[in-house]
């Protein structure tokens, strides 16, 4: 959700510009400031900064992205085994002349999700994917949506991938796979762009009008992770809600149980209202906590869609926090037990960059006992800076939650 000041907006963040009555009063009447969720040095991703916000610290556990991925999608990893993040992707038309590197690196990323292709379509792309190139060596996996995986058995990972996401309207021949090892990565790629727009998927999306997913790209790779089960090293039993597989693997990691939740997408067309609704089963259940997660905004600074970030938010603050308030409010008058709601984003993705960004996020957290008080005015970047808190580690946010407290 972080971001910065949009001309369009007034120079407000989407953030200040959007009507969210649950977040600014979980910030006037609890705990506001900010986190530093990606560690200095590191790259600022979703997998860095959601594995602070759970608890882990990413300079001491992180092996890469892809890994995590794979974990949600149930996928074998030895501990020599290599794995990337394969996106579904639309090129821009291939020039004629040239050989093929040559015309496969003049094209342009036009999307790095092929309009969001649905994951059952893409994984009869990825069938094809597999037809033409595994062996006892590589193989690739479906995941959802555009997000899949390659696993490279004692592959190899020194080398420099770009996520397509950063490379938006741009040429693609500078960031094509460099380095020891990359020339197996790069052929593949060239390759599926041969063969991939003549599917019938492929075919039938045009029809619709829809992008086609005309050719692969691989990037994040990593080594299968050794991470502490934070629910049983906390005595804490919680689930994890999310359609990013990526979060779901460190759910996993973490010892949370995963929920699914029908018609959860990864982008605004998500089902916001089914998400809460299983947050509110879980603690019902008896869950001590649980890690919702709303990939909505992020997606739609990637796509630098000014007015579906702000309503994405919106509705984040409408159909998840005010629901799943409500619940714990109820259930606090009806047995007295204390309750604490938290929100934060995992990292920045600004519209004018299109990317991540390793800035520190607000935070707010609620507490119905009053034990957390540090009030800002409303919740945005600028009003909960000026509180002067500042959690420059973020994996210590979950155990000041349950352990700590805040001290300022």
């Amino acid at each position: 959700m972080a971001d910065l000041p949009v001309p369009q907006l007034g120079q407000r963040t989407p953030l200040m510009a959007a009507v969210k009555p649950h977040m600014d009063r979980m910030a006037a009447e609890g705990l506001a400031g900010m986190i530093k969720t990606v560690p200095d040095g590191m790259t600022p991703g979703s997998d860095t900064a959601n594995m602070a916000v759970m608890g882990y610290d990413p300079r001491r556990y992180y092996t890469g992205r892809s890994p995590l991925e794979a974990i949600s999608m149930a996928v074998e990893m030895a501990p020599d085994d290599v794995v990337f993040r394969c996106n579904l992707v639309t090129l821009s038309d291939e020039p004629p002349a040239g050989d093929m590197l040559a015309r496969f690196s003049a094209r342009t990323m036009l999307d790095y999700s092929a309009d969001e292709i649905g994951s059952d379509e893409a994984a009869r792309l990825i069938e094809q994917l597999n037809a033409a190139f595994a062996d006892d060596t590589m193989r690739y996996y479906p995941g959802k949506s555009y997000r899949h995986c390659l696993v490279w058995k004692k592959g190899e990972q020194a080398m420099a991938l770009t996520p397509p996401h950063d490379i938006l309207t741009r040429i693609v021949g500078p960031y094509l796979p460099a380095g020891p090892g990359s020339e197996p990565l790069r052929s593949m790629m060239l390759r599926s762009a041969g063969f991939l727009p003549a599917h019938p998927v492929n075919r039938a999306r045009q029809q619709r009008r829809l992008r086609p997913a005309n050719a692969i790209w691989l990037w994040g790779q990593g080594t299968r992770p050794n991470l502490p089960d934070l629910a049983r090293q906390h005595l804490l039993r919680g689930s994890v809600i999310s359609a990013v597989d990526l979060v779901r693997g460190l759910g996993i990691c973490a010892g949370l149980d995963v929920v699914e939740v029908p018609g959860a997408t990864g982008n605004i067309h998500t089902n916001f209202a089914g998400k809460a609704q299983a947050a509110i089963q879980e603690l019902a259940r008896g869950q001590d906590y649980v890690y919702l997660h709303v990939e909505a905004p992020d997606e739609c600074g990637h796509r630098a869609e000014i007015d579906n970030k702000v309503r994405a938010i919106e509705l984040i603050d409408e159909q998840v926090i005010g629901p799943v308030w409500a619940y714990l409010e109820a259930q606090r008058q009806a047995t007295g037990e204390p309750y604490r709601l938290v929100v934060l984003p995992d990292h920045p993705t600004p519209l004018s960059l299109r990317t991540h960004t390793a800035d520190p996020v607000p935070f707010a957290v609620y507490s119905s006992d009053g034990r957390d008080r540090l009030p800002a005015a409303a919740y945005d970047e600028l009003t909960c800076a000026r509180t002067g808190l500042l959690l420059d580690t973020g994996h210590q946010l979950l155990p000041r939650l349950i352990h700590l407290g805040f001290r300022h």
